[in-house]
């Protein structure tokens, strides 16, 4: 779902503006691991993975446009690569977090503990924020 979405919202970033969809994003995506803590049934399972595939489009081609957005020219390449490093950094490390929570927890407090830091993050980026970019 994640990258069908991403055809629209991709552009859509160009047009509306990099902010709004990141901040809304993440609010679908912590809604979405929300659904799919709280539920038992298949059926909700497959909404809250729809869910999460909207608001990763939403909020990925965002990003990496914002990274891109706010780079000179002449050091573009080397700012993507180390949001790339960070970001897949932190796949690694969320990712054997959730499963020692899982382990320690279960299942439910893993995706519960992933919706939360969702919504912690999402604070922190609705709040006024103004970048002006520097030149060398």
């Amino acid at each position: 779902m994640w990258g069908f979405f991403q055809i629209a919202t991709g552009p859509l970033s160009d047009r509306w503006g990099r902010k709004g969809l990141i901040v809304a994003g993440m609010w679908i995506q912590a809604g979405a691991l929300l659904l799919t803590a709280l539920t038992g049934e298949f059926n909700w399972w497959l909404v809250g993975s729809v869910l999460l595939g909207l608001g990763t489009a939403m909020v990925y081609p965002s990003l990496i446009a914002a990274v891109s957005d706010a780079s000179n020219p002449a050091w573009r390449a080397r700012s993507l690569s180390v949001y790339r490093f960070w970001r897949d950094l932190g796949y690694a490390i969320g990712a054997l977090s959730a499963g020692l929570i899982a382990d320690a927890f279960g299942f439910q407090a893993a995706i519960l503990t992933v919706a939360a830091l969702h919504l912690f993050v999402w604070n922190g980026c609705s709040g006024p924020y103004e970048f002006k970019l520097k030149s060398k």
